[in-house]
């Protein structure tokens, strides 16, 4: 087609498709999730303005760094310092009470164990009573095997468990009632 002897230039085939298949598949999209799109473009928007709104809010309630009043930050770091110092007293005094209790209590575990060994010196047992020292060792060996003599004996002499005659007890139990266990 030529219009006063110039012809006209014409869009390629390949533009011209896929223009149409761009046009086809985003007005399908369009008509099936239209409205989904629509309402999550607002939500986003709101959130969007949200977010906005509390950045500026954090912005303004936040000190800027020029009004900062440099006396002000040495008499808190001066304080701070000081408070410092005092709670470091502190934990020294208690740290020294510490000490001393247990040097105290060494002292007296020191004490107690010079007076047990006096005492054990002198005869006696640790805790202050006197020690039997004219039983002699042959006496001690007899004076052992009549304790033992004296104990009861655990079971009866007539008593077997091979036998089951022990009397007072019946040895037959009858088995144990329900289904046999095992198996399937």
């Amino acid at each position: 087609m030529e219009l006063g002897g110039e012809p006209i230039p014409s869009k390629p085939v390949l533009e011209t498709e896929g223009i149409t298949f761009l046009q086809q598949t985003v007005g399908s999209a369009l008509a099936d999730y239209g409205w989904y799109i629509f309402f999550g473009g607002i939500a986003t928007f709101l959130v969007i303005q949200r977010l906005v709104g509390s950045l500026r809010q954090r912005q303004s309630d936040a000190p800027e760094a020029s009004a900062v009043d440099p006396a002000m930050v040495v008499k808190q770091q001066e304080a701070m310092a000081a408070a410092r110092l005092r709670m470091q007293e502190e934990l020294d005094a208690q740290a020294e009470k510490y000490k001393e209790k247990q040097r105290l209590l060494e002292e007296e575990k020191r004490r107690q164990k010079i007076e047990m060994w006096e005492s054990l010196q002198e005869g006696k047992s640790y805790k202050g009573t006197p020690r039997k020292t004219q039983e002699l060792p042959a006496q001690a060996s007899m004076s052992s095997t009549a304790r033992k003599s004296e104990q009861k004996p655990l079971r009866r002499n007539d008593y077997s468990p091979l036998s089951g005659n022990s009397g007072g007890s019946c040895s037959w139990r009858p088995g144990r009632r329900g289904p046999a266990l095992g198996g399937g």
